[in-house]
């Protein structure tokens, strides 16, 4: 009886810690990068940047602050002070996920930074964000649509990923291979049902590009969706605290049929 009587109390006790515990304080989430993360004005439909259906997975204690830039690297996005109203505004329990490379690789755009400078920026975004008691999470940048021969996907990030897990793993930084992953996604849906992701057109297909598009790079809503989802999956696998303020939707079962 008296154990009984101990088991109860203890189970009215931690009733009473949950009921009255504070609930999970408002957050950011800052992402930093390029066009394959942005949100795209309407004249650039269907392209879409994964870092826009990212921002709906989240409940309301959830800001996602997308400050990616078409056309960025570690370089101009400092030079431009993209990066500086980010870190003057970080407040503890705030995330940066950081996702460059694709701008910063090419030695004949502006953008290029050097292999040095790549990993300097990196640090720099880390040491920045840290120093504000907000979590960074480094990204390497997602993989472009491009097969061999064989039909084997090959990736065109080599050198700049691997700085980005080499900076991971002595920064002690979480990171998420969207390089890897999003490659080993496009292996999955092979040569032609992989541009079904990518940011696709015949002529006359859509009116922003009467003239059709053929874009290995960039989204389209069905492929920015999908890399959201592999970021979201590496949330909850790096057991981040962000985990646990991602929604679970449930899809209306029945139509309404005052609705047709």
């Amino acid at each position: 009886m008296v154990n009984r009587l101990f088991a109860g109390a203890a189970v009215l006790a931690l009733w009473l810690l949950s009921a009255f515990a504070p609930a999970p304080g408002k957050i950011t989430v800052y992402l930093i990068g390029d066009s394959t993360m942005s949100v795209k004005e309407v004249k650039n439909y269907p392209e879409t940047g994964w870092g826009m259906p990212f921002a709906t997975f989240f409940d309301e204690t959830v800001t996602v602050d997308n400050r990616a830039q078409n056309g960025r690297s570690t370089k101009s996005f400092l030079a431009e002070n993209r990066w500086q109203p980010v870190a003057g505004a970080l407040k503890q329990g705030d995330y940066v996920f950081i996702q460059f490379g694709h701008n910063d690789e090419v030695p004949t755009k502006k953008s290029y930074t050097t292999e040095a400078d790549f990993k300097t920026n990196l640090v720099r975004f880390v040491a920045e964000t840290r120093a504000r008691k907000a979590q960074p999470v480094l990204i390497t940048p997602v993989a472009r649509r491009k097969f061999d021969a064989a039909g084997k996907v090959e990736g065109t990030h080599t050198v700049y990923s691997e700085i980005v897990r080499a900076t991971a793993r002595e920064q002690q930084v979480p990171l998420i291979d969207l390089d890897r992953e999003s490659q080993a996604l496009l292996q999955q849906f092979g040569v032609e049902n992989s541009r079904l992701l990518f940011n696709q057109l015949l002529p006359g297909e859509h009116p922003n590009y009467p003239d059709g598009k053929e874009d290995n790079t960039h989204f389209n809503e069905l492929g920015a969706r999908k890399m959201a989802q592999l970021v979201l999956a590496d949330i909850r696998a790096l057991r981040l605290e962000l985990a646990g303020r991602i929604v679970q939707r449930t899809a209306a079962k029945t139509v309404d049929p005052q609705a047709r």
